[in-house]
């Protein structure tokens, strides 16, 4: 019963991400899910499709985590694209084919790279 019911879990919250423009909290799944599974779930199906290269982790300028799609990976699995937080309405939205550049001193390395730009969305503005 309980692989069932992570098995649903882990469909819908993959389908929930996949068809949002933005990126998601968690709250804001949960909020979707409407108790189809509880909060722990959530977090544990997040890790996974983290993990799993379906997903991908957001921290917003105010330290907040919202998850989104990958789209456009290649072999290498990255998301180094910039990340839009509006100050407004609150929504995470990647930028997909905008890479910003930098470099680190040979000694380093990176492991993880997380770009967030914080102003006015279109919608906002």
């Amino acid at each position: 019963m309980k692989q069932g019911r992570n098995t649903t879990a882990k469909t819908e919250i993959l389908k929930l991400i996949n068809q949002s423009d933005v990126a998601l909290s968690h709250a804001e799944i949960q909020l979707s899910l409407e108790g189809l599974c509880d909060r722990v779930t959530i977090y544990r199906v997040l890790d996974r499709l983290t993990e799993e290269g379906r997903i991908h982790r957001i921290v917003n300028i105010d330290g907040g985590v919202k998850y989104a799609s990958c789209t456009g990976c290649s072999a290498v699995h990255q998301h180094s694209h910039i990340h839009f937080s509006c100050q407004k309405c609150k929504s995470v939205t990647c930028m997909e084919g905008i890479e910003p550049a930098f470099s680190l001193p040979a000694a380093y390395q990176i492991s993880e790279v997380n770009f967030t730009v914080s102003g006015l969305c279109p919608q906002c503005a």
